[in-house]
């Protein structure tokens, strides 16, 4: 007997972040602004903490402050950063990276390119840019690490612009291989894929706020292993480090251990991420994940079995958004259509692909419910542009 999914009224917003906020994170926001350096806002750091650590899957701490609440038996620690994802990464690489050291960056699609980007400002970096959509060349990276050049292995995890989520245990293992640090960009997997930092003997992993964990936009997390904060120290002893005032690590670490930060933080969206982060913790890591694998396995069916073509290689799905490229004669005049008249948000595609694909995303808070409708708008709006799909019952790929 199938199972009666309920309908969803109003816009239906299906991008791979910013996410739809739940009216808990918004009011949680809309709370009268307190001091950053007392009890009441070292009580919500200390919370904030615990609940990243279950959205990173690291090892359990306590909510209490003055627990060490953000850290764990595994060795890991989280670190808030009133920045981006992307200020958070250039805070990874630029404390734990010279000019001196040589890093791998392998990419296929636009956010890894960017990590590429950052890690030629503060490393001798190596781009190893390869097709959008396509899995990475194991084999080129074996070979290139087996130089015993590289001090790292950088990765996007998973890379929104082309819809594909990277073999981390099999990077993960070449790193271990090669004695090299793992690093990765989780900003559009943490509580979305499976993640498993302490498995992979990831060095540093960094997310933001407002992609699986339906936080507010403007805040970010790293967890770190105690090997990434020895090194960190280490460069700096050594002279060689780059200069750092604000993005400076040790600082964060050193405030971290008493619930705090070391500079004025987003005390407005912390209280908002707090609020999301609980939502988590009640659906469960492992139920989030599972909700956007259906999510996405539903639109990725449904699509296919209508004859779109899935951007990404098969095999390599992100489970977070799907790339999807547009039919013949169609392009985003159809997305804009689906915006005014359906009001339903989907995005389109970057750089080269601009015009030639859309993105749905099925990340955060995105209930089955919506996305079915959204799938519905959506084959109603190309039907209204000449396509011809027949009856299609959508909610039988979500149940």
């Amino acid at each position: 007997m199938s199972k009666q999914i309920a309908a969803h009224r109003g816009d239906c917003f299906l991008v791979p972040g910013p996410v739809r906020m739940t009216e808990a994170t918004l009011g949680a926001m809309a709370t009268p602004t307190i001091t950053a350096r007392g009890p009441e806002f070292r009580k919500v750091m200390a919370e904030l903490n615990q609940r990243l650590r279950i959205a990173f899957n690291l090892s359990p701490s306590s909510p209490e402050s003055g627990t060490q609440s953000w850290s764990g038996e595994d060795g890991y620690g989280v670190i808030v950063v009133s920045g981006s994802g992307t200020a958070a990464m250039e805070m990874v690489l630029a404390n734990r990276f010279s000019s001196e050291d040589k890093i791998l960056v392998p990419t296929n699609g636009k956010f890894g390119e960017r990590v590429a980007q950052m890690g030629s400002r503060f490393a001798d970096c190596t781009h190893l840019n390869g097709e959008w959509g396509r899995s990475f060349d194991l084999h080129e990276i074996d070979e290139h690490l087996a130089s015993g050049e590289y001090s790292a292995l950088l990765i996007c995890h998973n890379e929104t612009s082309s819809g594909i989520t990277q073999d981390a245990p099999a990077l993960a293992a070449l790193a271990e291989k090669y004695g090299v640090a793992f690093i990765l960009d989780g900003i559009t997997s943490v509580a979305g894929v499976p993640v498993y930092p302490a498995e992979w003997k990831v060095e540093a992993v960094v997310t933001g706020a407002q992609k699986c964990t339906a936080g507010p936009s403007g805040i970010a997390a790293i967890a770190v292993s105690q090997s990434f904060i020895d090194s960190c120290k280490e460069l700096r002893q050594s002279g060689k480090g780059n200069p750092l005032y604000y993005f400076d690590l040790l600082p964060a670490v050193k405030k971290a251990e008493d619930d705090q930060t070391p500079w004025t933080p987003a005390i407005n969206l912390v209280l908002g991420w707090a609020a999301a982060l609980v939502e988590l913790e009640k659906e469960t890591l492992e139920g989030r994940v599972g909700r956007c694998t259906q999510l996405a396995q539903g639109v990725r069916n449904l699509f296919s079995d209508l004859g779109f073509t899935l951007f990404a290689e098969a095999g390599c799905y992100s489970d977070t958004v799907t790339a999807i490229l547009y039919p013949e004669g169609f392009d985003d005049g159809w997305r804009t259509r689906l915006q005014n008249e359906y009001q339903t948000f989907v995005i389109g595609a970057q750089d080269h692909m601009k015009g030639k694909m859309f993105r749905i995303g099925s990340m955060g808070n995105t209930s089955v419910a919506e996305m079915v409708e959204g799938c519905r708008r959506m084959l109603a709006c190309f039907a209204d542009l000449g396509l011809d799909l027949g009856k299609v019952e959508v909610a039988s790929y979500f149940e």
